[in-house]
């Protein structure tokens, strides 16, 4: 647990940058981008203009920023409680509730203006939309009340590959977006379980019920097997719907087989009750998947 507090009088400028940029959740937002990016060059079956990938990666940031900024002072109380989050800005007191408030209120406002503005209104709702659903959604309303909370929460993570798609293609197709929404989404579960299994004790005390706190670990494990299947079904039906050539067919293959090996072998871990489980395989290849899987997605209109 993190107890210090940090009062401004005793912080020089570039200190309270740093607090600001932190709130954000930095890493978070390079996760997001590493989707939009594949989806928009897709949707463009080529290079987009430069200057709509430009304002679509500066709408999509700032979104992001300002959506964990206003989670990271909703989730104050709890974050304290976790070493994991016991460092954040709003804990030590860096950066005031209210401060982080307003922060992150101009962060959002802007990011769906400058959609709207130099996108496309369609663009700019799902921006709305995407914030919305983190916040009051995931962050509000399901995080502190259902293990199911990372699974619906976590479709705003899928969002910047709807708003990559529509800022180009300006929404006249819809399944191949819908396709790599589904894919993001099924993923999001695999990707954050072995996390919660590695701070459990942490989310318990917190009393986050993340489904490793609230379920036996081998029922866990099943549901991880589950979703990455569907996952990797969905990604392979994205070979006919949008006419994924080789590369990206078989990337497709190689990647989710490795998926599968790394969650079957949790699971069996779980299952058995090995110590230690190791969760954090699983978790820091499903990152690698998904930055390898959209990489193929952005060299696919390219090839012949």
């Amino acid at each position: 647990m993190n107890q210090s507090v940090t009062t401004s009088a005793r912080r020089g400028p570039g200190a309270t940058i740093k607090a600001y940029f932190l709130v954000t959740k930095p890493r978070i937002i390079e996760l997001l981008l590493v989707t939009t990016v594949p989806t928009m060059l897709l949707a463009q079956d080529g290079i987009p203009p430069l200057r709509v990938v430009l304002v679509t990666l500066i709408g999509g940031s700032l979104a992001a920023a300002g959506a964990n900024t206003l989670n990271s002072v909703y989730d104050r109380d709890i974050d304290m409680l976790m070493e994991r989050t016991g460092h954040r800005p709003l804990v030590t007191g860096e950066i005031s509730p209210r401060a982080g408030l307003i922060y992150g209120l101009i962060l959002s406002v802007a990011s769906v203006v400058l959609m709207f503005v130099t996108t496309n209104p369609l663009a700019g709702i799902l921006t709305a939309v995407a914030i919305a659903f983190y916040v009051l959604g995931y962050t509000m309303l399901l995080k502190r009340r259902t293990a199911q909370n990372i699974v619906w929460g976590g479709a705003a993570g899928c969002m910047p590959v709807l708003i990559g798609w529509a800022a180009v293609d300006g929404g006249r197709s819809w399944w191949i977006p819908i396709l790599l929404f589904l894919v993001v989404f099924w993923w999001t579960p695999p990707h954050y379980w072995p996390l919660a299994f590695r701070y459990r004790d942490e989310y318990e005390l917190a009393g986050v019920p993340m489904l490793p706190v609230v379920a036996a670990p081998r029922a866990v494990g099943r549901q991880i097997i589950i979703y990455s299947w569907v996952m990797i079904a969905t990604s392979l039906v994205l070979i006919p719907v949008a006419g994924m050539g080789i590369v990206y067919s078989a990337a497709a293959v190689v990647l989710g087989a490795i998926f599968l090996y790394e969650a079957y072998a949790l699971s069996a871990r779980l299952r058995k009750g090995d110590v230690p489980i190791k969760p954090m395989r699983l978790f820091h290849y499903s990152i690698t998947y998904l930055a390898l899987l959209f990489l193929v997605v952005a060299t696919d209109p390219f090839l012949p």
